[in-house]
């Protein structure tokens, strides 16, 4: 049987940098060959980044692309990795990019593949199955491929797959087993989501079952915008075995030898099949000689806990943002609460504590553990803390103002908005907004007051599971002998926005134990009030917290982007209207 080497290249691209992903392409390539590799492949749209959304409606993207691509090619032969074959995602069209859903097949922007051999492009695939959920649109964007491409590669027939293909039974899959091909090529651009490793396994032996077939699975790494890619690439035999699998989270060449059958016998040109797909084959005439010496294993990584899991997606996705949009460091508001405290711990984590500025804004109603709580992280961080009482600015207002109640909570907090960005604006910093996912569900929060900022890293991150990460990344430091990041004071007292004398959350809000298991129904599961109750939730609690969220949809409309990490983020995966009389409490 014959045995390629395959690398898949997990790396991090960015959206609109063709030249720099370019030049990424390259360098891996350069580690590919150098590790003996007879086939290498990268993520999905590679060279556009992804996902690239109006973008696509630009006819210079489009053309760009795609003379990226030649040049790519031919500058990978001048490299002398001509002989590699390298299959690389990015952007094609057969025509200008049309809107219409009814877009004439042939005659739209394609999301598409192709193999680069000896300077040129050998052969291309379109993406056949277009996701339209959660925080794809791609129906919106592209026209579906109808041919799967089959390559023989190295003695081996490799058909091209791209992402979404692999989440659907049928179609290139089906195909593939009717060409009789030994491995399935599946590029991806797959964001995170908590627990999504777990499924991504089962379903790539799936997929390995319907093609009778081998699949190697690489997915980008990285942040864009709201959207995080953990990579989690791997390499499937055609029983299910898994073979290799890469880190999450990080960059990394994933390099391993895999035993494939030798093809049927060669059929050429295109030939009518099931499912509505045609097939084209190709052939590659060489690669480079099998290696000598040991056989090359990729190893296997395995998943982490959920906690730190969680850490490293909002580490790497507020890290690209600021790196990404080219923000020198950020500056938050330091409280002494947990969400500012978990907050901060990730910006150091992601940036280090040179790029992160503290900002402590005592009023009279600020508690004397809060600053000293506020104190101690910074100490034990090493961020550039600062201190910017706020009473004399808030009484400024009262002196020519009659305000009360609320309206002086307020008044707090957008003074203090307007201090955090007052400093962005004078050093130039990213201004990160500390509110959770609990308190955006139900509007706990001051409208350009506390929510003010350009980033969020909690805002997917429900209260409960803001205490989780803050107690296990404490617990890792300990593990690893070094000072944990957040104080315990921080973890262990009653959460409060101390705006008046002895406020606390609980004043409003349920408990957060008795909150969350009501928002997620609500809001992750899509639950209605009658299927709360049913599953064990007061009736009351249960009609004060949902009049709560659907009221509060104005201010998520305005609200800082954030790192997605659940199945159902505000933003990009729940999108409801803000003018609605439809109530689930009647």
């Amino acid at each position: 049987m014959p045995t390629l080497r395959l690398a898949l290249c997990q790396v991090n691209p960015t959206v609109g940098d063709l030249t720099g992903n370019a030049d990424r392409v390259r360098a891996w390539t350069r580690k590919a060959a150098d590790s003996g590799a007879q086939l290498a492949l990268f993520p999905e749209l590679m060279l556009t980044g992804y996902p690239v959304e109006d973008l696509v409606f630009r006819r210079s993207f489009v053309a760009a692309s795609r003379a990226a691509l030649h040049r790519l090619a031919a500058d990978l032969a001048d490299d002398g990795l001509g002989e590699l074959p390298v299959l690389v995602g990015y952007l094609d069209a057969d025509g200008p990019p049309q809107v219409s859903a009814d877009a004439e097949p042939g005659r739209g922007a394609r999301n598409a593949a192709a193999l680069l051999h000896r300077g040129e492009v050998v052969a291309t695939y379109f993406k056949h199955h277009l996701p339209n959920y959660g925080v794809f649109d791609e129906d919106r964007y592209f026209v579906p491929g109808d041919t799967l491409t089959v390559v023989r590669v190295g003695g081996v027939d490799v058909a091209l797959t791209i992402c979404e293909d692999l989440w659907q039974a049928g179609g290139p899959f089906a195909v593939a087993r009717q060409a009789g091909v030994g491995l399935v090529l599946s590029i991806n651009g797959s964001p995170y989501e908590l627990n999504k490793d777990d499924a991504r396994l089962p379903l790539v032996r799936r997929r390995a079952a319907e093609a009778g077939a081998a699949i190697a699975y690489v997915n980008m790494v990285g942040g864009q915008d709201e959207l995080v890619y953990d990579g989690d690439s791997l390499i499937v035999a055609a029983d299910g075995t898994l073979l290799a699998r890469a880190p999450q989270f990080v960059e990394h060449l994933l390099v391993h030898d895999v035993e494939l059958p030798a093809p049927p016998a060669a059929s050429g040109g295109a030939t009518d099949l099931a499912d509505g797909m045609r097939l084209v084959r190709h052939e590659v005439p060489a690669v480079p000689a099998a290696p000598t010496g040991p056989a090359a294993t990729g190893g296997i990584i395995e998943p982490v806990a959920d906690e730190a899991e969680v850490w490293q997606a909002l580490v790497l996705g507020l890290r690209d943002y600021a790196d990404k949009n080219r923000f020198p460091s950020v500056v938050l508001g330091l409280s002494g609460g947990i969400d500012s405290a978990v907050a901060a711990a990730l910006a150091v984590d992601a940036l280090g504590p040179r790029r992160v500025v503290g900002v402590s804004m005592p009023s009279q109603h600020s508690s004397e553990h809060s600053r000293t709580d506020a104190e101690e992280l910074a100490k034990r961080t090493g961020l550039d803390y600062r201190i910017e009482p706020i009473q004399p600015m808030v009484d400024t207002f009262l002196a020519n103002m009659s305000l009360s109640g609320v309206a002086v909570e307020n008044l707090q907090a957008r003074v203090r908005g307007v201090i955090l960005m007052a400093l962005s604006n004078q050093e130039g910093h990213l201004v990160l907004t500390t509110g959770n996912k609990s308190e955006l569900a139900v509007g706990y929060s001051t409208l350009y007051g506390d929510s003010v900022g350009g980033y969020n890293p909690v805002k997917d991150v429900w209260k409960t599971l803001v205490w989780r990460l803050a107690k296990w990344r404490n617990a890792d430091a300990e593990r690893r002998g070094e000072t944990p990041p957040i104080p315990e004071n921080s973890i262990g007292k009653p959460p409060s926005a101390e705006l008046s004398p002895g406020q606390l959350d609980s004043d409003t809000l349920p408990d957060y134990d008795v909150l969350d298991p009501i928002l997620i129904g609500y809001v992750d599961g899509d639950l209605g009030r009658d299927g709360l109750v049913e599953s064990g939730h007061d009736p009351a609690v249960v009609d004060k917290v949902l009049r709560m969220v659907d009221t509060a949809e104005y201010k998520r409309r305005q609200s800082a982007p954030g790192t997605k990490i659940s199945m159902k983020a505000f933003g990009r995966d729940r999108r409801l209207p803000i003018t609605n009389r439809w109530r689930e409490d009647g």
